[in-house]
């Protein structure tokens, strides 16, 4: 079946599935923003573990699918996993530290003779939901902004130093945090994933007193990721971008390039829409009729955050577009083309890509099996295993 694709197909369906997996992972990114919220919601030590216990349930989902997120990319576009990576080292390295921190803190918050207390666990929890986020949507926005990078496919001749891609910077990724639109994307994630927690507990959490303080929460963090994320929109859509030669490969520069990428692929403009009504629609509703909407307002955030985030992930790749520019040097850009694994390699893969599906199917069989009721405090009084 997929002997029968041309190469460029096949290097189109990776991308595809990789800007799946990186949507998921961003509605996912909820764990995180609930982490910032430990304090802000929870008045009492009680309260406090009720949520870390709602997010605690879901933290390896978060986590799995980052791993997986970062193993495609690796088996697809090795080129951009080498040049990223191992280029921008310090922004992936914080990032996974900040990972490993919540790791430990779900593991250890609540075991005896805890001689840091869990006051110091919780404080590990909000600095990987901080920047968790914020460099996360920094590192993807350089997907549209460029990175300094130089790549040479000639130097793997090289026995002496067959290093094929070279930072040109000793920040090694910590630059990115100096670009505005960088900036303002991890800010936007982070006042998302926020969001995405405030309603995620109303939806999944008994307690009158944390719900309280979470619908008063909607508001004050909906506002700034409405405000950063329309920024970074009309930052995106006003900006210079990156364009590919079909013929030639040549990267140059084009004004308003994915404003003319959303024009030129009106399906993916549609997408971008219906993502943004359905954010806001989760939003919304829950502000205008609480008591009828509130618990519902996280599913269509959630599926509008997938279909928002996915059509931006397309529009960086597709359509003879540089997926990871190169500001040193245009033409070390990294596209679809140059930087995919063999023919041969994309296709076996895609056979495993086959099992996905069910893979997604046992996560929300898990997810539903999970959340059959909301979580409360009786309950966790008889659990066995509290975070």
């Amino acid at each position: 079946m997929f002997e029968t694709l041309s190469y460029l197909a096949l290097q189109q369906y990776w991308w595809m599935i990789i800007s799946l997996l990186g949507s998921i992972l961003v509605l996912l990114l909820f764990v995180q923003g609930g982490q910032t919220l430990i304090y802000t919601l929870g008045k009492t030590d009680k309260e406090r573990t009720l949520i870390v216990n709602s997010l605690g349930r879901k933290w390896e989902f978060t986590f799995t699918t980052l791993v997986t997120f970062g193993g495609a990319f690796f088996a697809s576009f090795p080129l951009f996993y080498s040049t990223s990576f191992g280029g921008a080292y310090w922004v992936w390295m914080i990032i996974l530290f900040a990972f490993i921190l919540q790791a430990v803190s779900y593991e250890f918050r609540s075991k005896p003779n805890n001689f840091i207390g869990a006051k110091a666990y919780e404080a590990f929890l909000y600095i990987n939901g901080a920047l968790g986020t914020i460099l996360l949507g920094a590192a993807v926005s350089t997907f549209f902004t460029g990175s300094e990078f130089i790549v040479d496919k000639l130097a793997i001749t090289n026995v002496a130093d067959p290093v094929i891609s070279r930072w040109t910077n000793s920040a090694h990724g910590l630059e990115a945090v100096l670009n505005v639109q960088n900036v303002v994307l991890g800010l936007a994630v982070f006042f998302l994933a926020r969001t995405l927690a405030v309603l995620y507990f109303i939806n999944n959490i008994d307690s009158k007193p944390i719900i309280e303080r979470a619908r008063k929460q909607l508001i004050i963090n909906a506002v700034p990721f409405v405000v950063m994320f329309l920024t970074f929109v009309a930052l995106l859509l006003t900006k210079d971008g990156f364009a590919v030669d079909p013929n030639s490969g040549i990267v140059s520069m084009e004004s308003y390039k994915y404003l003319h990428n959303f024009l030129d692929m009106p399906v993916l403009l549609i997408l971008f829409i219906i993502g943004v009504a359905f954010v806001l629609l989760g939003i919304i509703r829950p502000l205008i009729n609480f008591e009828k909407c509130g618990e519902k307002g996280i599913w269509a955030a959630g599926i509008g955050t997938i279909l928002t985030v996915f059509s931006l992930f397309l529009i960086a790749g597709f359509n003879n577009t540089a997926f990871y520019p190169s500001t040193a040097d245009l033409q070390s850009s990294l596209t679809i083309q140059n930087s995919s694994s063999s023919e041969y390699t994309l296709v076996a893969m895609s056979y495993v890509s086959l099992l996905v599906p069910f893979v997604v199917a046992y996560i929300w069989h898990a997810w539903k099996s999970i959340n059959n009721k909301k979580i409360n405090q009786d309950e966790l009084d008889n659990e066995s295993h509290v975070y």
